[in-house]
């Protein structure tokens, strides 16, 4: 595992900015709780830019994937605007991934999947909350999540229709790695011109 403040060098780099990702994201998990949380950045329909932290659920050579209420303002803004940037920083290693790329909603079938995996809890929580919407008080909300409880019994817990998961499909990548007098090293991934692979162009910090 790299040192921060470690070089990041053009040979030390993956062809596959996917398996480079890999590589980082297991050292990542090695020295910190939930590597996996990312910023999300979206427009809305003004252009006007907003972001928020949510946890990366899923990552495969489609795409990176991660789960809303559709009534919610990410959602509309995804919905509105099909593009957005995420943003993965790891303090510890003195480390910042920047991907950027359409989005589009995953099935029906994957949102399920992994609904059902979801603690009882939090299913009953994506029931129960009318996400960025406002709410009188706290205690509306508890109400709302105890009628969710009671609905469901002790039986399974169905996802509702109005939440689901999205995919960012990466069309660049950027690694960045602490270095000293903020002389960071900065490597992008972008298609190659060839028509497949990508090629790696390092940024001046």
């Amino acid at each position: 595992m790299a040192d921060p403040g470690s070089p990041l060098l053009e040979e030390d780099l993956d062809p596959d900015p996917l398996t480079q990702f890999d590589r980082w994201f297991g050292e990542a998990a090695a020295v910190m709780a939930e590597p996996e949380a990312m910023a999300l950045a979206s427009a809305g329909p003004d252009g006007g830019p907003s972001v928020r932290m949510v946890l990366l659920k899923g990552r495969d050579p489609s795409g990176f994937v991660f789960h809303t209420n559709y009534g919610s303002r990410k959602a509309g803004e995804l919905d509105t605007n099909p593009r957005a940037a995420l943003l993965f920083h790891w303090a510890p290693l003195g480390r910042q991934v920047r991907i950027e790329g359409p989005v589009g909603r995953t099935t029906a079938a994957e949102s399920d999947r992994y609904f059902a995996s979801r603690p009882r809890g939090g299913q009953i929580g994506a029931h129960a909350s009318r996400q960025s919407r406002p709410v009188a008080s706290r205690a509306v909300l508890d109400a709302q999540v105890a009628e969710a409880t009671d609905r469901f019994g002790s039986g399974e817990v169905p996802r509702p229709a109005g939440w689901g998961g999205y995919r960012l499909r990466p069309d660049s990548f950027e690694f960045w790695q602490h270095r000293p007098d903020r002389l960071h090293d900065r490597l992008l991934y972008r298609p190659s011109s060839r028509g497949s692979g990508w090629t790696v162009v390092r940024l001046q910090p």
